[in-house]
């Protein structure tokens, strides 16, 4: 098809705005999907993300309309899979900027917006949710307006649910967002946005032809690994994969080339041809920088190598997600894998376990902290157990955010005291309107990883918006606290944290373990301890069997003799004994009231 006659966008919106809802009606309208085959949030192909409404990954799929030929990439909200939103937004030339007519402008839609304006996307706002009670299309068509300088008569208000106002944002679509520039005679150069693994073809990526054009057969090379391929099969992206012949200039579609290896395709890497390779690769493309790490060790020791593998099949799908091979004492060989947030972490999780079969244990999660040793030396340290000796630090410093909130201003005062309980400095508060407020803040990283987006909906009853990004490092008067079973260190319980909240935390871990280890034959001490210094201690108490029972009269001394002999083999129990302990006080971390 030519060229002028291509049209590439992206739907983008804070989480629950309605991006998907309004794809589904762009389907219909466009009839790329029958009556029979419609569903809601038909993009969304996880279980995970129709459970929890949320888009997880960015979906592509193509619609025909007035013989033009729009490629459309549905977008996740949460700031959690920004990344996925930064990789739709490459591949496009204009995006439609979803807002809630119930809640107005949201942090992550400022962002994500700010994010599209930087790549020189045109903007089409578009105003969802009309027909609900608590709609106010003009107080929020008025923050658009602000936010974009644009006239009211340029939003198309919407219900995406009803389909109401929907059939003119196509033709704004083929009137406003600009047909993709490049040269189809250039040598091929063309940017993967995406890619799966088929257990039966291989690795699938999809991707965005730049300049040139790839046919099938065709000698290609990926420029990032310098691998040489065949091309097997090119085609288009409907529902399912359409196999076609070739893929023209501006135009988005799927190669397969029978790659096994999932290392040797990199989302971000340039696809061009061997016999006529182009200059330089594609710039501009953001690597990823994981916020949270975490350890993920396989439940059965012998399952590391199967472990492995999952994990280099999966970061294919989630290229966000990346992880390196590390030991635990507790609990052997397994991985250290970074993650944009706590969010995506569960996430990760969850989809291992469903669509790999593979039940990990995940370790407390922290952030990664610079060690300034006595010798010069910059230690990046992603693990409590990786920090050195306290005698070789000269000073810690850890990662702050700039976190920008948004909220109705009844909230005001009990936001801005959960940001100072978490260390954090008011930088600056604008009032978007009379009833809503932004508020700026920089606050440690490692404040927020655990319960802070929580603790933020239910105090703003779930009003309130966040978003962050990373802010630099300052110096921070950091301690290692560790958590004893029995006198053994769990290393996997080990975490980072700063010296005021150590006390509290310390005693909080202690209080939540005791009632989450199983009672032994033997008294189990738990203690949180700073180097040697014990901080908190909880005991689970022993299983005792009532070994006077058979005594039922005579001298109290054979009773005393019965017990002297239980308690001595209690003793020599607890000497030997290992306390196993279950996933969940791993995971109980996470729910700390704090």
């Amino acid at each position: 098809m030519e060229m002028n006659r291509i049209r590439n966008f992206c739907i983008i919106a804070h989480i629950d705005h309605g991006k998907s809802t309004l794809a589904d009606r762009l389907l219909e309208l466009t009839s790329t999907l029958s009556a029979r085959d419609m569903e809601n949030q038909v993009l969304d192909d996880m279980d995970l993300e129709k459970e929890k409404g949320i888009t997880i990954k960015s979906h592509a799929i193509q619609m025909n309309y007035n013989g033009y030929r729009l490629n459309l990439i549905d977008t996740p909200g949460h700031v959690d899979f920004s990344y996925e939103v930064s990789r739709s937004i490459a591949a496009c030339e204009g995006a439609l900027l979803v807002v809630d007519a119930t809640q107005g402008v949201q942090a992550q839609t400022i962002s994500n917006l700010y994010m599209a304006i930087d790549h020189g996307l045109e903007i089409i706002p578009v105003l969802n949710k009309i027909d609900m009670d608590s709609a106010q299309p003009d107080i929020v068509a008025d923050e658009i307006c602000d936010l974009l300088g644009c006239d009211p008569d340029d939003i198309f208000r919407v219900s995406a649910r009803t389909g109401e106002g929907v059939p003119p944002i196509l033709d704004a679509i083929l009137e406003k967002i600009p047909a993709p520039s490049g040269d189809p005679s250039a040598p091929l150069q063309a940017l993967i946005f995406d890619s799966v693994f088929n257990s039966f073809r291989g690795v699938i990526a999809y991707f965005k032809v730049m300049n040139g054009s790839v046919r099938k057969g065709d000698k290609v090379k990926f420029v990032a690994t310098g691998m040489e391929y065949e091309v097997e099969e090119v085609g288009s992206l409907k529902m399912k994969l359409i196999p076609g012949t070739e893929v023209d200039c501006g135009d988005v579609g799927y190669i397969i080339t029978g790659i096994k290896s999932a290392v040797e395709v990199k989302v971000g890497d340039t696809i061009t041809h061997v016999a006529r390779p182009c200059d330089k690769a594609i710039a501009g493309f953001e690597e990823v920088k994981p916020m949270v790490f975490a350890g993920m060790y396989p439940v059965q020791a012998d399952k590391f190598e199967e472990l492995r593998s999952v994990l280099e099949k999966f970061q294919l799908n989630d290229a966000s997600f990346v992880y390196e091979p590390e030991s635990s004492l507790a609990l052997g060989s397994g991985f250290r894998c970074g993650f944009l947030g706590l969010l995506h972490l569960e996430i990760v999780q969850e989809r291992l376990f469903r669509e790999f079969d593979m039940d990990v244990i995940t370790t407390v999660p922290n952030v990664s902290y610079k060690v300034y040793t006595m010798q010069g030396e910059v230690l990046d340290v992603h693990n409590p157990s990786g920090l050195p000796a306290p005698t070789l630090i000269d000073h810690i410093e850890e990662p702050f955010i700039r976190a920008q909130i948004i909220s109705k201003t009844e909230f005001f005062g009990p936001i801005m005291k959960l940001c100072l309980d978490r260390r954090g400095t008011l930088i600056s508060q604008h009032y978007i309107t009379a009833e809503r407020v932004e508020l700026n803040y920089d606050m440690p990283l490692s404040e927020i990883v655990f319960d802070f987006y929580d603790k933020l909906k239910t105090i703003s009853k779930g009003y309130a918006s966040f978003d962050y990004h990373v802010n630099g490092y300052r110096p921070a008067k950091l301690v290692k606290l560790d958590i004893l079973l029995n006198g053994e260190p769990a290393d996997a319980l080990s975490t980072l944290i700063h010296e005021d909240n150590a006390y509290t935390f310390g005693r909080k871990m202690c209080e939540k373990l005791k009632d989450l280890i199983p009672r032994q034959q033997f008294d189990i001490p738990i203690q949180a301890a700073i180097g040697a210094k014990i901080i908190a201690r909880e005991t689970v108490k022993q299983v005792r069997k009532d070994v006077t029972a058979k005594c039922y009269g005579g001298d109290v001394t054979r009773k005393r003799k019965l017990l002297e002999k239980q308690k001595e083999g209690k003793k020599r129990m607890r000497q030997i004994g290992t306390v196993q302990v279950p996933q969940s006080a791993f995971m109980a971390v996470l729910k700390l009231d704090s």
